[in-house]
């Protein structure tokens, strides 16, 4: 932990990303119709009074513990702010706070895999902080102290993985059903590329095989190995659900607003998801996601499509507001199997936020098709795939 120390004469995911509850309080009051008095003339004069002057307090939070407030205070007004050493030298540079004086906070707080997490909010500043174990600053931004450049991490890149464990199977040792590396550059921009789940590369395990069976032979660590050294892409780390997981997170969020470009047909054929807006059930996500038979490019197609659903969960969590962020990570942490701390998901998450929509790409690393020496269909990734590769690499996607 590192403390920042501001001079008496007078900081810094995303991905939300990402959340939970913003406290707020009601106050109601009630009234009566006023008798009319009639006062009789006096000559009598009353003497003089004097009424107490009431100064509010110039720090005000509201949703959060007392030892949360207690290290969002001076980061307003001066003295030791408990930071992570990623927003320690952003925190050194705020300015006395000159609005009215008083700072009104508000806060929610949640859990991610046992951890408290929290988005504190004043104004136009977002606050991320995290209790690991004691509470500390890990992220955000203060216009209102001078910072209004997001403190995030930078460019970031994460590999999302959709594993296809059936009942009873592991969701950290079948197969990855879908592959998704998603960066952002920590100046507004961003991209989702999909990797073809059959592209035939060499595994970290040894050997050759569809980059899909990484996760099968090497668990979560050996596929994101496999990727990091099949596409030169620095990865921070990996998120991965299965199919009841990634339904689970839907439904818990209260289904997922998404404007669908053309209507796919899933899960059977019962399941129709039209084009234009959609409340996507957990079910009707699921389905659109894994269907390729009735969508144009078969598997290309398929995972241009779960891509769609990654940059409408991110649009959402923006549209949400940073206070529900907390919420949206405790919702999704029972659900994923990741190695990303608390710190890294919530600065992660946050980075939906400070991204404009039109800066984000969705594309797929592609290839042609080809045949192993026992007849399995396979892609070869080409040279437009090793572009995509290089360009996302600083967290963007052209």
């Amino acid at each position: 932990m590192v403390h920042v120390f501001l001079p008496s004469s007078r900081p810094a995911l995303l991905a939300g990303i990402s959340a939970l509850l913003a406290g707020a309080l009601a106050l109601s009051g009630c009234t009566s119709t006023p008798k009319k008095v009639v006062v009789s003339p006096t000559t009598t004069m009353a003497a003089p009074t004097t009424e107490a002057v009431v100064t509010p307090p110039p720090f005000t939070a509201t949703g959060i513990p007392a030892a949360l407030a207690a290290v969002i205070q001076p980061l307003y007004f001066g003295g030791s702010v408990p930071a992570s050493r990623s927003v320690v030298q952003v925190l050194a540079k705020r300015q006395p706070f000159k609005a009215s004086g008083t700072v009104v906070v508000n806060g929610s707080v949640a859990s991610f895999k046992g951890v408290p997490i929290a988005v504190v909010t004043s104004g136009s500043d977002v606050t991320l902080a995290v209790a690991a174990p004691t509470w500390r600053v890990v992220g955000g931004w203060w216009p209102s102290v001078g910072l209004p450049a997001p403190s995030l991490g930078g460019a970031r890149r994460v590999l999302m993985v959709g594993s296809d464990a059936r009942p009873g199977q592991s969701v950290n040792k079948s197969r990855a059903d879908s592959l998704h590396i998603v960066g952002v550059d920590g100046r507004g921009g961003g991209g989702v590329l999909g990797i073809a789940r059959d592209a035939y590369v060499n595994l970290a395990t040894g050997g050759k095989g569809k980059i899909n069976s990484a996760l099968t032979f090497g668990g979560p660590m050996g596929l994101q190995r496999t990727v990091v050294s099949v596409t030169g892409v620095p990865l921070e780390g990996y998120v991965i659900t299965g199919f009841d997981g990634f339904k689970r997170i839907i439904d818990g969020m209260g289904g997922l607003p998404m404007k669908v470009p053309v209507t796919v047909i899933g899960a059977g054929a019962d399941v129709v998801i039209k084009a234009g807006p959609n409340l996507l059930t957990g079910r009707a996500a699921l389905a659109y996601g894994r269907q390729r038979h009735t969508v144009a490019g078969g598997d290309f197609g398929r995972s241009a499509n779960q891509g769609l659903l990654i940059m409408a969960a991110a649009a959402f969590t923006k549209l949400s507001g940073p206070a529900k962020l907390p919420g949206i990570l405790q919702i999704a942490a029972p659900n994923i199997t990741t190695n990303l701390s608390a710190e890294q998901v919530l600065t992660f998450a946050a980075g939906a936020f400070i991204t404009s929509p039109g800066k984000v790409h969705n594309r797929v690393a592609i290839g042609t098709f080809g045949w192993t020496a026992d007849r399995q269909s396979i892609v070869l990734l080409d040279a437009n795939a090793r572009r995509m590769f290089a360009d996302i690499k600083d967290g963007n996607l052209s």
